[in-house]
């Protein structure tokens, strides 16, 4: 096991090679490839190299990606004015019936292709939304039960399976997209052409802030982590499950607009450098972590699903989330942040809307809607659906 700061050093240094990448080779660039997927992969890669010639198991510790998780939805919650929360409520209620409909797309197409291959429709399900939508920990959980009652052979490895390859493609495909949809449309952020020119041609971002300002954002970062936690251990007590970083969240936003209603001002400068400071940590210990091994047998039948769902969300995403929510700026980001959701994670969503963010200037919406989306409401719809998929006749036989 690597301990802690070894695996922090080591998801920084992953960056760092992420970056100096991205700036050196064009596609990285002109596409917007999350750093931490290009720098992290390479890390992965070579461990999992190690791995299978050494036969010795690396793992790495990541009790601190967790809270570094926690930490920058904290942030996301901070710098949520209720104006904007108002703005998107409209793009969220829209977003969470585009969720289901790919959902459920995304489950027929695997049981189509399950079908056609002979196999069980339960693992079309295993290829679906469980473990794309769902990620690895709802691909475990729902693996394990196909498993046990359905007598399922080896449904959570294929589900792991399937949910790190949908985490890589859900990095390499977001991006692009969003990007295609920035300059086929034209789009521009809301931010000053000051500020847009500085994102354009430096690709920097400098803080300069007060060591009062960041004492404060550090405060209210720990009132997040302490009322968020009171909040989810009673919400545990009366049996709701909610993700530990949405209530942190939830408690960001009503601090934040809290003190705005009485006047106080807060300098927002060091609570957004603390936001991207823990995403680009997360994310970097996310991918070298990457059990890349797994997908030693990803070819044949697994590899043409994942094909397929690939070709299916950018369809969906191009030609029915873009438009329906307005062919602006904020739409393209978001459909960014619904591929990589969508495929893989939040967090991965998250990165492909900050490096679009980070070129293109800032999107309050799309990072409220997404990670909303994906904390909380998918996780609901996506457990509806395959229960009802399983009440069916063709999957419970």
């Amino acid at each position: 096991m690597i301990n802690t700061p070894v695996t922090v050093a080591v998801a920084i240094i992953a960056l760092w090679i992420g970056f100096h990448i991205n700036r050196r080779v064009a596609f990285l660039h002109t596409y917007h490839i999350p750093p931490a997927i290009s720098g992290g992969l390479l890390i992965s890669t070579l461990v999992a190299v190690i791995e299978a010639t050494s036969g010795i198991e690396i793992r790495f510790d990541l009790q601190l990606r967790d809270l570094l998780l926690i930490t920058f939805f904290s942030t996301i919650g901070l710098s949520a004015r209720l104006r904007q929360m108002l703005e998107g409520g409209k793009a969220l209620a829209i977003m969470l019936g585009l969720a289901i409909v790919l959902l459920l797309f995304q489950n027929l197409t695997g049981t189509a292709i399950a079908l056609l291959a002979g196999e069980s429709p339960l693992y079309g399900l295993v290829g679906g939304s469980v473990s794309l939508a769902g990620g690895h920990g709802t691909a475990i959980t729902w693996g394990q039960l196909f498993e046990e009652h359905f007598g399922l052979a080896n449904a959570s490895s294929i589900g792991m399976t399937f949910a790190t390859a949908g985490l890589i493609a859900g990095g390499l495909i977001g991006g692009p997209v969003g990007a295609w949809l920035i300059r086929r449309n034209n789009l521009y952020s809301g931010a000053d052409k000051l500020e847009l020119q500085h994102i354009e041609t430096k690709h920097k971002i400098t803080y300069i802030i007060e060591l009062n300002s960041v004492l404060t954002a550090v405060l209210l970062i720990a009132l997040c982590f302490a009322l968020g936690a009171t909040v989810y251990g009673w919400l545990s007590d009366f049996g709701m499950r909610l993700p530990a970083f949405l209530t942190a969240m939830f408690l960001g936003i009503l601090l934040t607009n809290s003190l705005e209603l009485f006047k106080v001002d807060i300098d927002h400068r060091p609570i957004q450098m603390v936001g991207d400071l823990s995403l680009q940590l997360f994310l970097g210990m996310s991918l070298i972590s990457l059990p890349l091994l797994s997908l030693q047998g990803a070819l044949g039948l697994i590899s043409l699903v994942m094909v397929m769902q690939i070709i299916l969300i950018s369809l969906i995403t191009i030609y029915v989330v873009f438009p329906i929510l307005g062919r602006d700026y904020d739409a393209a980001c978001i459909s960014s942040g619904f591929i990589g959701m969508g495929l893989g994670a939040t967090p991965i969503g998250i990165a492909n809307m900050n490096a679009l963010t980070s070129r293109f200037g800032p999107s309050p919406k799309a990072y409220l809607v997404i990670p909303l989306l994906g904390a909380f409401f998918i996780d609901i719809a996506n457990a509806s659906l395959v229960q009802l998929l399983l009440s069916m006749d063709m999957f419970s036989n």
